[in-house]
């Protein structure tokens, strides 16, 4: 629907050492072809692997902390980021509305 925002769905078993993300209701742009993640204390982004089908994944063996920003990159080359759209009291299956769209 018009006006409607990215949402980013914590999957379920989400934890501090496995992230996963179902992006949703990107309009417009083609498809998502690279997202990363940017803890609010670090300068650095850092890549998300495609699962599949929209969801992305991150394994690492040093806990996230939260909040955390998205940079979403669409099949054009557009980027978008979504500032501190995961609080740093994220949950797992838990939907998180942004601020942006394409």
């Amino acid at each position: 629907a018009p006006g409607t925002k990215i949402t980013f769905h914590v999957e379920k078993g989400s934890n501090p050492n496995y992230l996963a993300v179902l992006v949703k209701f990107v309009s417009d742009d083609g498809d998502v072809v690279q997202m990363d993640i940017q803890e609010s204390k670090s300068p650095a982004w850092i890549p998300l692997t495609l699962s599949w089908g929209a969801i992305w994944r991150w394994d690492g063996a040093k806990p996230l902390k939260g909040p955390f920003s998205i940079r979403v990159t669409s099949e054009s080359g557009k980027k978008l980021i979504a500032k501190d759209v995961i609080p740093a009291n994220w949950k797992a299956d838990t939907v998180y509305t942004s601020n942006v769209q394409f």
